[in-house]
């Protein structure tokens, strides 16, 4: 329950779904999480969430898309905090349509607030990870699944993470600084609003989950990034782990 106790966390897009989950479980681990997101009033809820199940944690106001805010945010969590341990790069803008109709503007949007973001943040944080840092980025199985069609953008987002995570485990090793990431499968208010649009489609995708369900972005996805950033994970670098109930085959 305390294993991240003295672990100060930065996590982005964590006003609502994986990112909020993500929070809480690192808070309920004994971590002070610094909550980034684009709407102070979502960040601000969940950080008195947090403070409410007796956790530490801060709101900040972020876009991730904009370079110089990304290094006032790295600045002001050091100062609310005294450290900066553990980042997860989980914000990022969903990018849907088939390749010959998708608009470039949106496909540009995904590869800033993914891709780019991510490095610009893992860079930001870098000096003050140095030496027993953890950092977990979010992929997506999109970018693994056979047939990507109508998620060609993001899935090619994604993959540009886990690229850019491979490398910084690989180039940050001698710093004491583990990278990995995620492939989530959760329940999320974009996945709701799709489900009840297109119920025919949910209930088909659903099926290609061999536990059945989506998971729980606190009580499924959270853990798995707790275990991560733990003492346990202390000799996984570099890896991408599907956090999926079975849907994703890592080859």
């Amino acid at each position: 329950m305390n294993c991240l106790n003295g672990e100060t966390a930065l996590v982005t897009g964590a006003g609502q779904g994986v990112g909020r989950g993500i929070a809480l479980a690192l808070a309920a681990a004994g971590a002070r999480v610094a909550l980034a997101g684009r709407t102070a009033e979502k960040v601000e809820k969940v950080a008195a969430e947090i403070e409410e199940r007796g956790g530490h944690a801060a709101a900040f106001e972020c876009d991730v898309t904009d370079a110089d805010r990304i290094d006032r945010l790295v600045e002001q969590v050091v100062a609310r905090f005294g450290e900066l341990s553990i980042l997860v790069n989980n914000a990022q803008t969903t990018v849907h349509g088939r390749l010959l109709e998708l608009d470039e503007e949106v496909y540009q949007r995904g590869m800033d607030s993914g891709p780019t973001a991510t490095l610009r943040l893992m860079r930001a944080c870098h000096p003050h990870l140095k030496g027993r840092g953890s950092i977990v980025n979010l992929g997506s199985a999109a970018g693994v699944r056979w047939d990507p069609s109508g998620y060609g953008g993001y899935a090619a987002a994604k993959e540009a993470i886990r690229v850019l995570t491979r490398t910084a485990a690989c180039e940050w090793a001698a710093d004491g600084i583990r990278v990995n990431a995620i492939l989530p499968l959760a329940n999320s208010p974009a996945l709701e609003v799709w489900a009840q649009e297109s119920p025919d489609e949910a209930r088909a995708y659903l099926d290609t989950v061999p536990l059945g369900r989506l998971g729980d972005p606190e009580a499924d996805i959270g853990p798995a990034v707790v275990f991560l950033c733990s003492p346990a994970a202390h000799y996984i670098t570099g890896h991408s782990l599907p956090v999926d109930g079975g849907q994703a085959l890592m080859r």
